[in-house]
């Protein structure tokens, strides 16, 4: 533990000049922005920045996707409360009780409620990023290939049975994600597949451009399909907190603390299970659960410090076992990978130091929130009255310029469109982009080591059932595939 503070102090020290500062302050601006303009996500934003962020340092580019990620989740409760229009997922919870303290003419202090559980929430899971990583870093050190392998199949899946109301479109989407990641030459022979002759499909599918057209250039089309009227804000109280609100719910904030860092962890299943499962606790844990709904300040508080506490949670498994918790995760796995940081178990033996520096930077993305949150409140919620005719052309710009910059190929753009399109078909037909994104990124770890694993074995599929944690993994993918289909049986056939 000791050594653990002085590491982060170091990482502290180390980011604590005032151009990091700067940087990170004008980021977490960014992501509030994002946040707060209903149709861009979390995920989109932190695609987009990584896209724009690939020529600098890997510690001001991990900075700025961090600060981004964090801003963003906290940004979505700004429309939430004042339009009853969550602006990311993240955030949908807190319009049952936001929107209805706004029209009681509280908005300033349901405002105020939510920056207080974000930044708090954030800080429980920073509490726990920083303590328990290095631990779950040398558990990981006992993971095989045997183990990675059953790993990313069970985190494909959850992902799919968690998000999302149907679990078998859920998987679906997940199996297509990891179609997806065999395109091109395979690791061993650079045998082409899935290339039908063409020489740009035989280097595979680059993530990022990816990413962006299935969160960016989706999102903008089903903004332009579910185009919004005018908006009307109406004046609001003031947003400074009140200590009485941090007092009388502490233990909601210290559940939901625990509640959203334990949904990160879990693989693909986000921020927004994270505010939902938080609520549903805090009512049935409250003495009056019948004004959920109608205003209450603990539905509320529970909602913005779950969703808060998840992002720090989701760090977790990206650090230790390169498996994200959740789509944005997923996104700042990737831009680690970019930018020569290879997360995972030995993360805690290359760059010891990183996981504190991950810690300092949250630290200074949960202050910059709480700056805006007090200071910029009325400046930030002008931000909603921009017109969505000029943010579409906008985005959609940054996302061409974004998959292009990468490797300069124009053949990325054509995939971003290509995705773009997919992933706007897809939600209209109910599949989650969660799973689908999951097994993108997790397709290579999944080839690699079945590949590894069956060289070990000399092709005997015997270890990956016998070795107990290998056993204990492929008990959880049964019971959770089994379970859910049951759970639909009974649904579809009710007695």
């Amino acid at each position: 533990m000791f050594e653990g503070l002085i590491g982060l102090g170091h990482s502290i020290a180390g980011f604590s000049t005032p151009s990091t500062i700067g940087m990170a302050l004008l980021s977490s601006l960014v992501g509030v922005i994002i946040g707060a303009l209903p149709g861009l996500t979390a995920t989109m934003g932190l695609a987009l920045m990584t896209t724009l962020t690939l020529k600098l340092p890997a510690s001001q580019a991990l900075l700025i996707l961090i600060c981004t990620y964090v801003g963003a989740i906290y940004g979505g409760s700004r429309s939430a409360i004042l339009l009853n229009i969550p602006g990311t997922p993240a955030s949908a919870a807190a319009c049952l009780d936001g929107y209805a303290l706004a029209r009681q003419g509280m908005a300033g202090r349901a405002m105020g409620i939510a920056t207080t559980g974000s930044v708090l929430g954030t800080l429980i899971g920073m509490f726990f990023l920083a303590a328990f990583t290095p631990v779950l870093g040398g558990l990981a050190l006992k993971f095989g290939a045997y183990e990675f392998f059953w790993l990313a199949l069970f985190g494909v899946l959850v992902a799919g049975t968690l998000t999302g109301k149907d679990p078998l479109k859920g998987w679906i989407a997940g199996l297509a994600g990891l179609f997806v990641a065999t395109i091109g030459q395979e690791a061993q022979y650079a045998y082409d597949r899935y290339a039908f002759g063409f020489r740009d499909l035989a280097g595979g599918i680059q993530l990022v451009p990816a990413l962006v057209g299935a969160f960016g250039f989706a999102e903008l089309l089903t903004a332009m399909k579910n185009r919004q009227a005018p908006v009307k804000i109406s004046p609001f109280d003031t947003v400074i907190p009140r200590l009485r609100d941090v007092t009388q719910h502490w233990r909601t904030i210290l559940r939901s603390g625990l509640i959203g860092t334990g949904v990160g962890i879990v693989p693909g299943v986000g921020e927004d299970v994270a505010a939902w499962s938080s609520y549903a606790a805090a009512k049935r844990a409250s003495k009056e659960p019948e004004t959920f709904g109608k205003g209450s300040i603990d539905g509320l508080m529970a909602a913005e410090t779950g969703d808060n506490a998840c992002v720090p949670g989701a760090v977790i498994p990206v650090l230790t076992l390169a498996i994200p918790g959740s789509a944005p995760a997923a996104v700042l796995m990737a831009a680690m990978i970019i930018h020569g940081v290879e997360p995972g178990p030995l993360i805690m033996t290359t760059h010891p130091q990183f996981v504190y520096d991950v810690v300092a930077m949250m630290l200074f993305a949960t202050i910059g929130i709480l700056i805006y949150g007090l200071t910029l409140t009325k400046a930030l919620v002008q931000v909603l009255r921009v017109p969505q005719h000029l943010i579409v052309p906008i985005i959609f710009v940054l996302c061409a310029v974004g998959s292009f910059a990468i490797a300069g190929r124009l053949f990325d753009v054509y995939v971003m469109l290509a995705f773009g399109l997919i992933g706007f078909v897809l939600r209209h037909h109910g599949y989650p982009m969660a799973p689908l994104v999951l097994g993108i990124v997790l397709g290579d770890l999944l080839e690699k080591n079945l590949r590894r694993a069956l060289v070990l074995s000399d092709g005997s599929w015997v270890p990956f059932v016998t070795r107990p944690i290998s056993a204990a993994i492929v008990t959880l993918i049964v019971a959770t595939v089994c379970w859910k289909l049951w759970s639909l049986h009974r649904e579809r056939n009710p007695a």
